[in-house]
């Protein structure tokens, strides 16, 4: 099978619409490549704030391509509209079977985040320093590659919240590198839900290449009542790093599911949309206890009552 590579360069606040937008005609998600610039022969970068971000998606030529290239098309018209700079042209490329899933490596290196995580993608080599907890990612097609600003902070707040012994779900777990890391920091079991199949695919690999199988389980689906309701109170922890509109309506879902005293970590979400999504989650009876902010991207710590 061959498949058409789209790629859109946007503002980082037209980010989360464009993402929006290829996901609603591409599957397997889409993966954010941030502006960086590279240090030390490439093995270190540094990502460079406010310049235009890169969005890819990806089509299976299969018939209904030209259909859903259009829709795409006409709804990046419709965004750039809104302003000047906002939404570049979609750019298409071809690419064969064997090529999709190594379409990315040249971008990805060493990544160094908090005070102890690396991240090291799998054809890289790296000697961990003293301390460090070193992950092994492939993040093939799925998104979550820990560039992006809103992984980033999920990482820092795992290094600081994640206890030994905790059960921790990680909802849209992408590459799941979320997992991973909470699995690497001390956790005992780690729920791991993603609805793409490329994604699970992506998850279980990597679990499997740190050698986490064992603790982390990834399962295809996300939550819903029935499900919430037969898991209530099993998570000391809770991470989702996905759009505010699905926060906003998973947030009765994921209160269920937390133990009491509890921590929901919840992040993707834009300052515009702040306070919908802090109402939906204290609606759902939950406490604020922070909120971290980089960029234009919100983190909430919340808290289940005990």
């Amino acid at each position: 099978m061959q498949w058409i590579e789209l790629t859109v360069q946007a503002h980082p606040e037209a980010v989360e619409s464009v993402s929006e937008l290829l996901m609603r005609y591409t599957h397997g998600g889409v993966a954010i490549e941030e502006p960086i610039e590279l240090l030390d022969d490439g093995q270190e970068y540094r990502i460079l704030p406010g310049h235009p971000v890169k969005i890819h998606a990806y089509l299976a030529v299969d018939g209904k391509e030209e259909e859903a290239q259009q829709r795409i098309a006409e709804g990046l018209w419709h965004l750039a509209s809104i302003g000047a700079g906002l939404v570049g042209e979609l750019e298409t490329r071809l690419i064969r079977e064997e090529d999709w899933a190594s379409a990315w490596k040249e971008s990805y290196h060493v990544t160094h985040i908090g005070r102890r995580l690396v991240i090291c993608p799998s054809w890289r080599e790296y000697t961990p320093a003293e301390g460090e907890v070193v992950m092994t990612l492939d993040p093939g097609m799925a998104f979550g590659t820990g560039l992006h600003p809103t992984t980033r902070m999920c990482l820092e707040e795992l290094e600081r919240r994640v206890q030994p012994g905790m059960r921790v779900l990680d909802l849209g777990t992408g590459s799941g590198i979320l997992a991973l890391a909470a699995a690497l920091l001390g956790a005992d079991e780690v729920d791991a839900y993603d609805i793409s199949d490329v994604a699970v695919a992506s998850a279980r690999e990597n679990a499997e290449r740190n050698h986490l199988s064992e603790r982390i389980r990834v399962i295809h689906g996300t939550l819903d009542e029935e499900r919430s309701l037969a898991l209530t109170g099993r998570y000391h922890l809770l991470v989702v790093n996905i759009l505010a509109g699905v926060i906003c309506s998973l947030a009765p879902f994921m209160a269920t599911v937390l133990a009491p005293g509890g921590l929901l970590l919840a992040s993707g979400v834009l300052q515009e949309h702040r306070d919908k999504v802090e109402q939906a989650l204290k609606a759902a009876g939950l406490c604020p206890m922070a909120t971290v902010q980089t960029d234009d991207w919100l983190l909430f710590v919340m808290r289940k009552p005990a």
